[in-house]
């Protein structure tokens, strides 16, 4: 016998019992960011990795260990997209959409690639949903998107908000060798790695999981309080109006971003549900990666955030899952596809017996799949069965069938 053939480590299948909740989600956000102005956009899948190089920063763990690179037949270095903003940011550029009114909306869905350990919830190959908004500087648009994922995450158990300010890059360059010096008099007690970052970037010592480092940073200076009077009072409009609209928040000076691109707001958004790697969305405000990217200077924020963590933290009802309606028959293919054909066109979901089971049999399937409604279509007449109450009612055709069911939703 062959071996069996699997899926790549890291990666995973959607299963019938996955896509019913995922599809649900996926109709949630396409009417919630639909409602609030966002249109979506798909970019390729692969890009010429000099985009990420430039966009998300060559010192950042994406570019130098997770991305998955390859030269393709010309020779051209391409990369399996590992996040959405630098992709959305050059087809902004591309397709010279700051001649449109400003600000431009965006949203997207789909796959992405990091090389990372695969763990509950987090794959080499992950889906995000993400949001772009591009052209506006004022609080306001920080405030309208991180009010926007709240509302999408709220099903989610145990959610909290951390949120903070990255100030401009002078403020943040002056700020990292203030940091950087504190660090160097306590380097014995920061990880290898941190260590091995203290040039380039010492503000990933915040993300560090090590015990020493992180005592280490519990001492350390803080970025929030080194901001500019601009800075500061942009973070101070946000957070008003945050508190306007009811979006409760933490604020947490030691919140950094793995993306070079931020500036100004961050955020990050965690659920208790899901442990120690807890994360389930965020993003942040990207001033100038537009520029950096050749186009004109213009300002941006957005969010991601991964439709695996969410679906797993998710408390939501498995509705999505549930066949509303099943149309069970003897002998009467005919009358049962009409009646479930007239009840798809109504906007309800339905079944019907394929594989030949008996009546009692097709009632034990309607059961399994949790239906609400069971039309039984037997011996020349049809009657519909409510499964919540038991309650049967006749129907003299099934025109009349089809209304009595639509009447029970």
């Amino acid at each position: 016998m062959a071996a069996k053939v699997q899926a790549p480590k890291g990666t995973f299948d959607v299963l019938p019992e996955d896509g019913a909740p995922r599809l649900a989600l996926y109709d949630r956000c396409r009417r919630a960011l639909g409602s609030w102005g966002y249109g979506y956009v798909e970019t390729p899948v692969f890009e010429d990795t000099e985009l990420f190089a430039r966009g998300v920063g060559d010192t950042t763990d994406i570019v130098q260990k997770e991305m998955f690179t390859f030269e393709d037949q010309g020779g051209r270095s391409l990369t399996l997209r590992p996040e959405g903003t630098a992709p959305v940011a050059r087809a902004y550029i591309e397709h010279g959409m700051h001649k449109r009114p400003q600000p431009v909306k965006l949203w997207y869905w789909g796959p992405f690639f990091r090389y990372e350990t695969p763990q509950a919830g987090r794959y080499r190959q992950f889906n995000q949903v993400g949001v772009e908004a591009i052209g506006s500087a004022e609080p306001s648009m920080d405030a309208e998107v991180v009010a926007l994922l709240a509302d999408l995450l709220s099903d989610v158990p145990g959610l909290r908000l951390r949120i903070s300010s990255l100030g401009t890059p002078d403020t943040r360059r002056e700020y990292s060798d203030e940091l950087r010096t504190f660090l160097r008099a306590r380097e014995d007690e920061l990880s290898g790695e941190v260590r091995s970052r203290l040039d380039a970037n010492p503000l990933r010592a915040f993300d560090s999981d090590h015990a020493g480092t992180q005592a280490v940073v519990r001492d350390a200076p803080r970025l929030l309080d080194r901001l500019s009077d601009d800075d500061a009072q942009h973070f101070a409009q946000v957070r008003s109006l945050l508190d306007e609209v009811g979006v409760e928040y933490e604020v947490d000076g030691t919140l950094v971003r793995g993306l070079d691109y931020y500036t100004r707001t961050v955020f990050e958004f965690t659920s208790d549900a899901l442990g120690a790697q807890s994360g389930v969305g965020g993003g942040g405000r990207y001033d100038l990666l537009i520029e950096q990217l050749g186009g004109p200077a213009t300002p941006g924020i957005g969010w991601a955030a991964g439709i695996e963590r969410i679906l797993l933290a998710s408390e939501a009802a498995d509705e999505a899952q549930r066949a509303q309606v099943y149309v069970a028959h003897h002998d009467d293919p005919a009358t049962a596809m009409y009646i479930a054909q007239q009840l798809y066109r109504r906007g309800l979901s339905a079944q019907l017996e394929h594989v030949g089971r008996s009546m009692k049999g097709q009632m034990k399937q309607a059961d399994r799949l949790g239906a609400t409604v069971v039309v039984i279509v037997d011996d020349g007449s049809i009657d519909v069965r409510d499964m919540r109450s038991g309650d049967q009612q006749p129907a003299r055709d099934r025109d009349e069938a089809i209304a009595l069911t639509e009447a029970l939703f």
